[in-house]
C-alpha cells in the first residue's frame, strides 16, 4: 500500500480528543496508522479577520489503498464527522486534515497540491512529521530535518503537549 503522511490539527473544543477521534477514524479497511508522533501545540498560522485559538497538532503515517484526490475525500469527510463547518480562511476548526506527502508523489491539481503547498513554512508539520519519520525527504530529494534548520521555521515556537501541559521544542 502506497504511504501518505497527514497533519491533523485542532483549535475547538476539545483539542486532544478531536485528534484521537479522528485517528480513530482514519483505521478502516482502506487505510491503517503505522505511526502517530507526539502532539504539539503551536499558534496560528496565517492572518485571520478574527483572532484564533492555539492549535494543537500531530502528524500520522498512513498506509493506504486510495488514491490521493480519494484520499482527500475521505479525510474530508472524516472533518465533517469531526465537528468541522466551514469558518473564514485559517480560521478556528474542530479538526483539519491536511495530506502533506503521498509516497513519493507531486501532485497539482485545483483541489489538492502534494506535498502539501505550505510544508516547508511550517515548524508544526515539520518537526510532527520528523518525529515519525526522521529520514523522510521531500520528492524533490530535501530532508525534512534540513528544513527544520531553516531560521524562519526554527523561529515558530512550537511545544510538545502532554494532555494540558506543554514543554518547549
Amino acid at each position: 500500500m502506497p504511504i501518505a503522511y497527514l497533519s491533523l490539527g485542532s483549535n475547538l473544543g476539545d483539542r486532544g480528543r478531536n485528534l484521537r477521534e479522528a485517528i480513530q477514524r482514519l483505521e478502516t479497511p482502506h487505510s491503517r496508522v503505522v505511526a502517530t508522533s507526539k502532539i504539539v501545540e503551536s499558534l496560528p498560522v496565517g492572518e485571520t479577520v478574527e483572532p484564533v485559538p492555539p492549535y494543537l497538532n500531530c502528524a500520522v503515517e498512513l498506509d493506504t489503498v486510495l488514491p490521493p484526490l480519494d484520499l482527500l475525500d475521505w479525510t474530508q469527510e472524516i472533518e465533517r464527522a469531526g465537528g468541522r463547518t466551514p469558518t473564514f480562511r485559517w480560521g478556528p476548526r474542530a479538526i483539519d486534515i491536511d495530506i502533506l506527502l503521498y509516497g513519493n508523489q507531486v501532485v497539482e491539481t485545483g483541489r489538492l497540491t502534494i506535498p502539501h503547498a505550505r510544508l516547508r513554512e511550517r515548524a508544526f508539520a515539520l518537526t510532527t512529521l520528523a518525529d515519525i519519520a526522521p529520514e523522510l525527504s521531500l520528492p524533490d530529494g530535501t530532508p525534512i530535518r534540513d528544513l527544520l534548520d531553516d531560521p524562519s521555521i526554527s523561529s515558530q515556537v512550537v511545544t510538545t503537549w502532554h494532555d494540558g501541559s506543554a514543554s518547549a521544542q
